[in-house]
C-alpha cells in the first residue's frame, strides 16, 4: 500500500508503447563466490568480466546520493531470478534471489533487459503529480536491501524528483485502490533513462 514504505524493488508492468509486459527475460552468467545478495527487482550490471552483479550506484548524475553517481556503463536490467547447481545438494536449483558468496561454477540470472519496459517502484516519500515527466534515482543498493526470506528486493525511488541527469524518468503513477499519486510513499512507473541503460547509452563496459 502507498500509505506505508513497504518498498519493492522495480516490477515490469508493460513497454512504453503500452502493450503488456509478457515475461521476456535474457540469462546472464553470475560468477561463482560473488560477494554480494542481488535481489528480485535489483537493479543488476555487467562487470568488465562479463559476470553480473548488483548496481551499487543511486544513478544521481547530479550528486546527492551515497555514492552519488550514475548508473555504470554495464548497467543492463532487472534481476527477477537466478538458477544454478546448488553447491551442498548437487541439485539444480531456481532462486528468487542470488545468496552472497555461493560457491557454483554454472550461476545464471535472469534479468529484464529491455530499455524500454516500464516498471512500478515505490518512492521513499510523497511525490506530487507535478512529478511526472521529471527523473528520479534510487536509494543505493546494497547487500542488505532486500528480504532473505522472501527473497525480494526492498530498493526504493528517492521522492526528491529532479530535472538534471538522473538513472529514471517517471512516466505515470500507480492508480489503484490502494495507490494513488501524492500517498505518502508515492508508486511510480518509470523508465530507464537511455544514458542509464547498458544498450542505449553507447558505451562499452
Amino acid at each position: 500500500m502507498a500509505a506505508v514504505a513497504a518498498p519493492y524493488g522495480l516490477r515490469a508492468v508493460n513497454h512504453l508503447g503500452g502493450t503488456p509486459y509478457a515475461g521476456s527475460t535474457r540469462m546472464y552468467p553470475i560468477g561463482t563466490g560473488t560477494a554480494t545478495n542481488i535481489y528480485y527487482g535489483d537493479v543488476v550490471s555487467v562487470l568488465g568480466t562479463g559476470l553480473l552483479t548488483q548496481n551499487r550506484t543511486d544513478g544521481n548524475s547530479a550528486g546527492g546520493g551515497i555514492p552519488a553517481a550514475a548508473f555504470v556503463a554495464g548497467t543492463v536490467g532487472i534481476f527477477v531470478g537466478c538458477t544454478y547447481t546448488d553447491p551442498g545438494s548437487n541439485q539444480v536449483v531456481f532462486r528468487q534471489n542470488w545468496p552472497t558468496g555461493t560457491v557454483t561454477a554454472d550461476a545464471q540470472a535472469y534479468v529484464v533487459d529491455d530499455p524500454h519496459a516500464i516498471f512500478q517502484i515505490q518512492a521513499n516519500g510523497t511525490v506530487a503529480q507535478a512529478g511526472l515527466g521529471s527523473n528520479c534515482f534510487l536509494v543505493v543498493q546494497a547487500t542488505g536491501t532486500g528480504n532473505l526470506l522472501s527473497g525480494n528486493s526492498t530498493t526504493a525511488a528517492v521522492a526528491a524528483t529532479v530535472q538534471t541527469a538522473a538513472a529514471f524518468k517517471i512516466v505515470g503513477f500507480v492508480d489503484s485502490p490502494t495507490s494513488t499519486v501524492g500517498d505518502a510513499f508515492t508508486d511510480l512507473l518509470v523508465k530507464f533513462n537511455p544514458a542509464a541503460h547498458a544498450y542505449t547509452n553507447g558505451l562499452g563496459i
